[in-house]
């Protein structure tokens, strides 16, 4: 669920973003890190069934899964996402790359949402500002900024404290709503270890006791989301408000328990990533295409909670009936023919938004014109053969 695929991702040459790299057409590229494509396929899996589930919370079984898949799904994917930003050095090509790959999907997933919010309120909303990431989009906002502070991290003697001391104390602050500022800086600790890990620190995922204590971290936190999912507010899981609003106090017991979610969070994304095979499965190439996943499902959904369904399902059926939908409605956006529809919106050519000097229009116009060079050449040469 990251920008769109970079022909060296796992490479370490041009890692980009933790959608990947990919070869001619989009098929997964050589020297594809399998483990990793696998997890976001999983990650974003996972997402599309929280999302499909949020509305039959009340009942008991599906607040307790929405809860678990909170507990961890998008730290996992922005460790992922920092993993595949190392490479990021904030030269013009690629910040020109960063506006093509994410600001530009950004404002036509902005415009969708926001039309399908006028059709079911009847008229436009309150705000219209572009700077208010709507429902899913903040990722893309939040991933932009953190790709351009990729440079200042990668300056900093203990990175990953400092981001987390930027996160805990963001969170008594009231940050609104504008460009999910609070959002942006409390998962800013798992990009920022991202940033910081190697290759061989997944080396150690191997290790059996590590994926042993991996079933435990899982099987535990499965349970525990039980009674959490009763007693614990889900302004917790989204790690986007300010810890002002709480009716405890901000600063404790209220910070020991943002350490603790955040320590949650990783334990059970190195969890995850224990347990996702690392040799190449069914998912391996799929995982290529989580934005196709991510930025399609949220308009589905959208548009499915204006129908009937969701009156009509309730109870264990109404939550097996929906996860099927999820993990359907995730394959389907993988499947050739909806990436070629989609890839207008996702992964947008629109190179007109650069200045004329863009290295990437440069690069595309040189094309254009070698083509065209080659396509006169064999028409010339297929006249003289005739």
């Amino acid at each position: 669920m990251t920008s769109p695929p970079s022909r060296d991702q796992h490479t370490g040459r041009n890692a980009t973003t933790s959608t990947g790299a990919s070869g001619p057409k989009g098929t997964p590229a050589p020297g594809r890190d399998a483990r990793l494509d696998n997890a976001k396929f999983i990650l974003v899996a996972l997402v599309v069934v929280g999302h499909a589930v949020q509305p039959l919370t009340d009942y008991a079984p599906a607040g307790a899964l929405y809860y678990w898949i909170y507990f961890f799904h998008m730290p996992a994917f922005i460790l992922i996402s920092g993993y595949l930003s190392r490479n990021f050095d904030a030269s013009s090509n690629r910040v020109e790359k960063l506006v093509l790959s994410l600001a530009i999907p950004y404002l036509i997933f902005w415009t969708v949402h926001q039309a399908i919010y006028a059709v079911e309120r009847g008229g436009l909303p309150e705000s219209m500002s572009v700077l208010k990431p709507t429902w899913t989009l903040w990722f893309l906002v939040a991933l932009f900024l953190w790709r351009l502070s990729v440079p200042v991290w990668q300056r900093l003697r203990w990175p990953v404290a400092i981001a987390v001391v930027i996160s805990v104390f963001a969170a008594t602050a009231d940050l609104g709503t504008t460009l999910s500022l609070g959002r942006v800086l409390s998962f800013l600790p798992f990009f920022v270890l991202g940033l910081s890990l190697r290759r061989e620190h997944f080396a150690h995922l191997d290790r059996w006791w590590v994926r042993i204590s991996s079933v435990v971290v899982l099987a535990t936190t499965a349970v525990l989301a039980v009674p959490i999912s009763d007693h614990l507010s889900r302004d917790w899981l989204f790690w986007r408000d300010s810890l002002t609003d709480r009716d405890i106090d901000p600063l404790l017991p209220s910070m020991g328990l943002r350490l603790a979610f955040m320590v949650l969070a990783l334990l059970m994304s190195v969890s995850v990533l224990a347990l996702t095979p690392k040799r190449h499965t069914w998912m391996t190439k799929l995982g290529a295409y989580s934005l196709y996943v991510y930025l399609g499902h949220s308009v589905v959904l959208l548009l499915l909670k204006n129908t009937a369904w969701y009156d009509v399902m309730s109870g264990p059926l109404g939550m097996a009936a929906s996860i099927a939908l999820a993990l359907a409605l995730t394959l389907v956006l993988c499947a050739p023919w909806v990436r070629a529809s989609l890839q207008w919106s996702v992964e947008p050519q629109l190179t007109w938004f650069l200045r004329e000097d863009s290295v990437l229009r440069v690069d595309r116009r040189d094309g254009a014109s070698a083509t065209g060079t080659a396509r006169r050449k064999r028409r010339r040469t297929g006249a003289e053969g005739a």
